[in-house]
């Protein structure tokens, strides 16, 4: 099967040269989100705000390839302050259901567009 390109309006364009996401046979690749409104592109305020949006960019590249975070295998998060770990935890229980995805969780210097998080995910469906 050839890679097929998955994309949607109701999560932010491309801000590089990489596609949302790609799906090759059953495992579906999504791009990391940070928190940019996919209307305005433009970052969030604060670091509550941006969790949410980027798992809220996560949720609508799914849709657009025809599944749900629960075809989530593999999640990677990316944070600026690991102090808002648990944070991410609070705000990841409202999208993720037991059994939940395999996860890291990664400090980092410094994001896209001063982003305070990203996370990325690879699905599997099938």
């Amino acid at each position: 099967m050839p890679r097929q390109i998955i994309s949607t309006p109701d999560a932010p364009a491309a801000i590089g040269p990489y596609s949302q996401a790609v799906r090759v046979c059953d495992t579906i690749y999504l791009s990391g989100q940070i928190g940019l409104d996919p209307a305005s592109m433009q970052m969030v305020e604060g670091i509550d705000a941006q969790i949410v949006r980027v798992f809220d960019n996560l949720k609508a590249v799914a849709a657009a390839a025809g599944t749900t975070l629960d075809a989530t295998a593999k999640l990677n998060i990316f944070l600026t302050d690991l102090g808002n770990f648990a944070k991410v935890n609070e705000v990841m229980a409202r999208y993720f259901k037991e059994p939940y995805p395999a996860r890291a969780a990664i400090g980092v210097k410094e994001l896209p567009r001063g982003a305070l998080v990203e996370a990325d995910a690879v699905l599997v469906i099938g």
